[in-house]
């Protein structure tokens, strides 16, 4: 049987045949925020399904293939189209994307998510730097036997996203007169939307922001040595918030309603790393 990074190398074996592209940054698109890939000055792009033994992207808005470019000059590999724990995909297999894409060479992995909105103060279609995360309720990416090809057994996170990153993010943001609230991001499994009792605890608990991916792709990351940063499109506010039911429509209708400050602000940001 072969080990995850057996798997990964077969696969970086295969994308090789495509392309010789080095990234120095990798980015996710999160729901709703994959047409950001028409801001990419685009070399070429492979689909998973190209490569054997890859998971494939499920979920409507997430197209699911690697697009291989540069943004300002920066080499980038975008991942349009992530992976969920919720599409019966183990834990180990969602971040298979990112492994290779340090596996690629990516050092700085950029994360983007639509997330639901805890702190009162948010309102959607606001952006938030996330500033840490809270993974209690799902299972890290890192269960099982340790490749030491990887990284470390007992990875530290007590900075997972990059404190000057973060600073770059939030330069941008000024520089580009763009509102961006700070926060704590808390990924649960899903694909169910919360109970307004699960908002309060997570409240209580000191989180901002929720959703159904990202942290897991963080823990990942970290583990491979990779600077992580990120930022939340605030779709909604969470269950219990305003009285109405959520749906899938209202998380791609605000991201589509931040496109215009997302696609300046990661562009921006991308450049000035």
């Amino acid at each position: 049987m072969m080990t995850t990074h057996e798997r990964l190398s077969r696969c970086l074996k295969q994308l090789r045949t495509k392309t010789d592209f080095v990234p120095r940054v990798g980015l996710i698109l999160g729901s709703g925020l994959g047409d950001f890939a028409a801001n990419i000055d685009v070399e070429c792009s492979v689909a998973y399904s190209e490569l054997e033994g890859f998971p494939v992207s499920t979920v409507p808005g997430h197209q699911g293939r690697y697009i291989f470019g540069r943004i300002k000059g920066v080499p980038v590999c975008c991942m349009q189209g992530r992976i969920h724990f919720y599409e019966g995909y183990d834990m180990q297999t969602v971040v298979l994307p990112v492994r290779l894409m340090r596996m690629m060479g990516a050092q700085i992995l950029f994360i983007t998510n639509a997330a639901g909105g805890i702190n009162t103060d948010f309102k959607p279609a606001s952006l938030m730097l996330i500033e840490d995360h809270i993974s209690t309720f799902i299972g890290s990416p890192l269960i099982g036997p340790n490749e030491e090809e990887f990284g470390l057994r007992f990875p530290d996170m007590t900075k997972v996203y990059d404190t000057e990153l973060r600073g770059t993010i939030a330069a941008c943001a000024a520089e580009l007169d763009i509102e961006l609230f700070r926060g704590v991001y808390c990924q649960l499994p899903g694909p169910q939307f919360e109970t307004p009792s699960e908002i309060r605890m997570l409240r209580i608990m000191g989180a901002d922001a929720v959703g159904m991916s990202s942290v897991c792709e963080a823990i990942a990351a970290r583990h491979m040595g990779m600077r992580v940063c990120g930022v939340s499109c605030i779709s909604n506010l969470a269950a219990g918030m305003t009285g109405m039911p959520l749906t899938h429509e209202e998380v791609i209708s605000s991201a589509d309603a931040a496109a215009i400050n997302f696609k300046a602000l990661v562009a921006a940001s991308i450049a000035a790393f």
